[in-house]
C-alpha cells in the first residue's frame, strides 16, 4: 500500500531529475561534446554503476530469459537511441522550441499504445491532463510568437522522437509483466543503449574529456547518477503501479523544472505565457491524480 500511495510521486520525482539534465548539457557542451556524445555518457555510466551495485548485491537480477531480450532491446535502440536521434535532428531541421514541443506528444502517443497493447481506459480525465500537457508544453517551449516555421520532414522527425519517447513506458511494461526487476531492466536497457551509441559517436574525443581530471570524472559520474541512474529507477518503480498514461503525464514536469532551472540559474527570462505553461503542466498533473 505505501509503494502504491508513493508511485505517483517517484514518477514526479523522475521527472524532476530528468528537468536538471540541462545543467549537465551546458557544461558537455562547453567542453565539445555533442548530445550524442551525452547520451552515449550517460549509457555507459548507467551500465557501470547498475552493474557493479548489481553484482555486489543482488547478482540474481542479472539473469534474463533470452527470449525476452527483445523487451530490452526495444526500450534501448526503438526507444533511447530512436528518440534521442529524431529528437536531435529535429532540431536541426526546425526549432528548438519546435523540437520540444513535438517531443511532448509522448503522452498521448503513450495513452493511445496503452489502449491497445494494456488495454488501458482512455477516461476524460486522462484526455484533459494531456490536453493540459501538451497546451502547457507549447506555452513554456514559447514557440508561439517565436516565428518557427514547421518543415515536413521537422514535423515528421519531431512526432518519431515523441513515438521514441513514449515506447519506454510500453517496453518497460512488457517487461514488468514478464517479471523483471525494474533494476534488470534498466541495466540491460542501457546495454543496449551503450552498443547502440557506441559507432554513432567520437569515443577518443570523449575520453580525453572525461579523463582529463578527478573534476571532471566526479561530474560525469553526478551526471549519470542525476539525470539517469536514479530518475530511471524511480520511473520504473513508479510504474508498477501506475498506469502508462498517468505516468507519462506525470514525468511530464520535466520542461517545467528545466524552465524554471533557467531562470534560476541561467538568468534567462521567464515569459507571462511560460508561466502560464508551467501552471498548466502543474494543473495535468492535479487533473491525472484526480479520481473523478
Amino acid at each position: 500500500k505505501r509503494m502504491k500511495k508513493a508511485a505517483p510521486y517517484l514518477i514526479l520525482a523522475s521527472g524532476v531529475l530528468w528537468g536538471t539534465t540541462g545543467l549537465f548539457v551546458r557544461q558537455f557542451n562547453d567542453k565539445g561534446i555533442s548530445s550524442l556524445d551525452i547520451v552515449a555518457i550517460r549509457a555507459m555510466v548507467t551500465v557501470l554503476c547498475m552493474f557493479v551495485f548489481l553484482l555486489c548485491t543482488h547478482r540474481e537480477l542479472l539473469k534474463v530469459r533470452l527470449k525476452d531480450l527483445w523487451c530490452f532491446a526495444g526500450n534501448g535502440i526503438l526507444s533511447m537511441l530512436f528518440f534521442n536521434l529524431c529528437y536531435f535532428k529535429a532540431m536541426t531541421l526546425t526549432s528548438l522550441s519546435v523540437a520540444a514541443v513535438l517531443l511532448y506528444t509522448a503522452p498521448a502517443i503513450v495513452m493511445l499504445l496503452s489502449r491497445v497493447f494494456f488495454k488501458e481506459k482512455l477516461t476524460k480525465v486522462k484526455l484533459l491532463s494531456v490536453v493540459f500537457t501538451f497546451v502547457g508544453c507549447i506555452l513554456v517551449t514559447g514557440v508561439i510568437g517565436s516565428g518557427a516555421v514547421l518543415s515536413g520532414a521537422g514535423t515528421l522527425v519531431g512526432l518519431g522522437s515523441g513515438l521514441g519517447y513514449a515506447l519506454y513506458s510500453i517496453f518497460c511494461r512488457f517487461a514488468l509483466e514478464r517479471g523483471y526487476h525494474s533494476f534488470t531492466i534498466i541495466f540491460y536497457t542501457f546495454v543496449f543503449t551503450m552498443f547502440g551509441t557506441i559507432p554513432l559517436v567520437d569515443l577518443s574525443g570523449i575520453s580525453n574529456v572525461v579523463f582529463s581530471g578527478w573534476q571532471m570524472i566526479g561530474f560525469t559520474l553526478l551526471c549519470g547518477l542525476v539525470t539517469t541512474v536514479l530518475p530511471y529507477i524511480c520511473y520504473n518503480f513508479g510504474l508498477k503501479h501506475v498506469e502508462n498514461g498517468k505516468a507519462a503525464v506525470i514525468a511530464s514536469v520535466e520542461p517545467a523544472v528545466a524552465t524554471l532551472l533557467g531562470v534560476l540559474v541561467f538568468q534567462e527570462t521567464l515569459t507571462v505565457t511560460g508561466a502560464i505553461g508551467l501552471l498548466m503542466v502543474i494543473g495535468a498533473i492535479v487533473v491525472c491524480q484526480r479520481k473523478g
